[in-house]
């Protein structure tokens, strides 16, 4: 079996003027970021292995999960063929995993991220929100042998504050 948590990055902040790789995380993203992290952290087990795309906004919202997973931020690998909004970059670096990591997770961009969880997942998503969680489950034992699971779980931000 194997699992794969995708957390879109928080809503970033278009006030700066900055490359795209550079945009920081509005309070909001954070206060989202932090909600989420929340709520996973109640009733999952936290992956061994964390990746994030080397963008700021997405990093930053891996940064607030690890720290309230009390994990250290040298836990995170950062990869940039997850700065990825298709998500064929996405899918040959989940293909490419050794077989020993069973649950990933993994930081990073819309639209790889809709696109990835409503092919691979069992319940449609029209939209993952920023800070939005998806837990996909698969029976395989080979990352190469990736084929449709079930998701596990779906985690809005906006549904939180509710």
């Amino acid at each position: 079996m194997k699992s794969i948590v995708l957390v879109r990055h928080g809503k970033s902040s278009w006030e700066f003027d900055v490359s795209d790789r550079q945009r920081p995380l509005k309070q909001r993203g954070i206060n989202d970021a932090q909600l989420v992290a929340n709520e996973f952290i109640k009733s999952n087990k936290i992956p061994k292995h964390i990746f994030s795309s080397p963008a700021n906004r997405a990093l930053s919202t891996c940064k607030i999960f690890t720290k309230i997973f009390s994990l250290s931020e040298n836990s995170i690998s950062i990869e940039d063929s997850l700065y990825d909004f298709g998500g064929e970059n996405v899918l040959r670096f989940i293909k490419a995993l050794p077989n020993t990591y069973d649950d990933i997770m993994i930081f990073g961009h819309n639209y790889a991220f809709t696109s990835i969880a409503n092919i691979f997942g069992d319940k449609f998503i029209e939209n993952v929100p920023t800070s939005g969680l998806i837990k996909l489950k698969f029976d395989i034992a080979n990352w190469q042998d990736l084929k449709q699971g079930t998701t596990e779980l779906i985690i809005i931000p906006k549904e939180l504050k509710q």
